[in-house]
This record gives C-alpha cells, sequence and structure tokens, in this order.
C-alpha cells in the first residue's frame, strides 16, 4: 500500500447564497430576506425552463460540505474525511481545501462532472476570500500543462468527461448510474435537489454525510475507468473495493449514514457469456448476499 496521496477523489455540496442573490438579481427588493430571494430565483428559473430545473447558477453557491477520499499511487483508499465538520463555514472549508492540495503535493483532483460545477466553485471561493493558489491558477509553460487545462488529466481527472469523451456524448444518469451499475448505493434517501432545503432547515450533518456517500461512489467510478485505461486488472479492482469495503465497515461504527451506505453495497461480479446481461431483478436471490451481486450490477 502506498503511502503517499496521490488522488483527491472529491465531490461537494452548495446552497445558494441569499444575500447575493437579492443583491444581484433583485436590488430594488431590498426586504427580500435570504430564503426568499433564493425561493424566488428558483421560482423563475423553473419558469424559465418550462418546469425542467431550478437550479441557481454555480456563481450565486458556496461550499457547504466537501468530502475527499485521500487515494494512494496504488490506487488504494486511504481514508475518506469532510472538512470543517461541524461547523460548515465556507471560508474554512475553502481555505482547507487548497491548503490541501497544496500540502499534499498537488496531487491529481478527481471528479465526477467537477470540470462543470465542483471545481468552479471552488476557485470562485477563493476569489471570493482571497486564497492564493498559484500553482492551481498557474498560466506559465505550454498551455497543455497548465492544471487548469481541459485536458491536463494529471492536474483533474473529470470521470464524466471520461466516460463520455470530452463531452462528445451525454451521460443520463451521471453518478447515480454508474455507480448503480457497480452495484454501489448511488442516490440514497437524500438527493442533491434536497440540499438547499436541508441547510435552511439546520440539517446540516445529513448534508455532510450525502457529500462523503457521493466521494465514496466516484471512488468506485474512479477504479473502474482506471481498468478501462488498463491501469488496473479487473481483479485488482476487487482487491481494492474489498479493501475500501473494510475502511467504511470500521467508520460506519459511528456514522450511521456509512452503515446505510453499507446496507445498498454491492459487490460487482464479471457477466459469464450465457448470463442475463441486463440488470438483475431485486428479487434476485444473489440480492440477499450482501457480499456479491450476480450479472452486472445489483
Amino acid at each position: 500500500m502506498s503511502d503517499k496521496t496521490a488522488y483527491l477523489v472529491f465531490d461537494i455540496e452548495t446552497v445558494a447564497d441569499g444575500r447575493l442573490v437579492q443583491r444581484i438579481r433583485y436590488p430594488d427588493q431590498p426586504t427580500l430576506t435570504p430564503a426568499q430571494a433564493v425561493a424566488t430565483y428558483r421560482a423563475q428559473l423553473l419558469e424559465q425552463t418550462n418546469g425542467k430545473s431550478d437550479f441557481v447558477p454555480h456563481t450565486f453557491h458556496l461550499p457547504v460540505s466537501v468530502a475527499i477520499a485521500k487515494v494512494g499511487a496504488d490506487f488504494a483508499l486511504q481514508e475518506v474525511k469532510t472538512l470543517d465538520r461541524p461547523r460548515f463555514r465556507p471560508q474554512v472549508i475553502a481555505k482547507q481545501f487548497w491548503k490541501g492540495w497544496q500540502s499534499y503535493g498537488q496531487p491529481t483532483l478527481v471528479t465526477f462532472n467537477g470540470r462543470f460545477f465542483d471545481l468552479p466553485v471552488m476557485e470562485l471561493a477563493a476569489f471570493r476570500y482571497g486564497i492564493a493558489v498559484p500553482a492551481w491558477f498557474s498560466l506559465t509553460g505550454a498551455s497543455y500543462a497548465q492544471p487548469r487545462n481541459r485536458y491536463n488529466t494529471t492536474a483533474h481527472l473529470d470521470l464524466q468527461d471520461v466516460l463520455t469523451n470530452f463531452g462528445a456524448a451525454q451521460l443520463h444518469g451521471g453518478l447515480n448510474l454508474c455507480a448503480q451499475l457497480l452495484g454501489k448505493p448511488g442516490k440514497m434517501d437524500t438527493k442533491g435537489n434536497m440540499v438547499q432545503s436541508l441547510w435552511e432547515a439546520g440539517e446540516r450533518e445529513r448534508v455532510d454525510d450525502y457529500c462523503m456517500c457521493d466521494a465514496l461512489d466516484t471512488y468506485f467510478v474512479f477504479l473502474r475507468t482506471r481498468v478501462l485505461t488498463g491501469h488496473l486488472s479487473i481483479e485488482r479492482e476487487g482487491e481494492l473495493v474489498e479493501r475500501a469495503q473494510s475502511w467504511i465497515e470500521g467508520a460506519a461504527q459511528t456514522n450511521p449514514a456509512l452503515a446505510e451506505y453499507l446496507v445498498h453495497f454491492r459487490r460487482w461480479r464479471a457477466v459469464g457469456d450465457e448470463d442475463d446481461a441486463f440488470l438483475p431483478d431485486r428479487a434476485d436471490p444473489d440480492r440477499a448476499d450482501p457480499g456479491a451481486i450476480r450479472g452486472n450490477a445489483g
């Protein structure tokens, strides 16, 4: 097992800054509370998209949870942690995130759709709070080697880009679909569109737990992409999944959210040439065995 952290697999959860929304979107309505400003904007977005989305643009968002899976050069999970729990201060989360990336020797950042959302949010947080990250924002040298270059996967590996050939195709279902194809939990009781309301209701640890579970799902998808690229054999992937499961079992002793994650956790097994290639039925007998799934997922 490698002691050096070579990858930071991370996920973030955010909420819209209602005060910023009011100042930018509704400057002529100074009496709007932050919650009212966000609710008004979301309603307008829903109307503008004919009911498709009420998601506030990332420029108005603050990071309120960041979960990071530290991974060695051998792709083994070292630990998963969230930042600034239980206080969840966006400015502290942003400082710890960028300081951590630098102190670990600038390991590869790994996300799912992070090029579009997670990293722009964290970059704008650095801008907002005056956090210097010269190694990340460097514009010197060849453009292809700059950390923020879209195709520099040694600085940032976006798994959605890997699976869509850098946006040539769409990946409907996202991380949830990819995780479930591997037998991992994917979305459980908490969903991304609930984060704003959960935060406003004071359920901040629930948001943080949800973020940690997403980071774990991202790690397992990361492993499978390493199989695709030839960096791992499918057998070695299985060993790493088993090791990660052991870590989760230990952490679940004090974290109910991870205990729930394990309830939905299944191992992937290869599909034989004569097997049913479709997703197994939930009533499949093998489904009852938490240590295995039949076919390509469970």
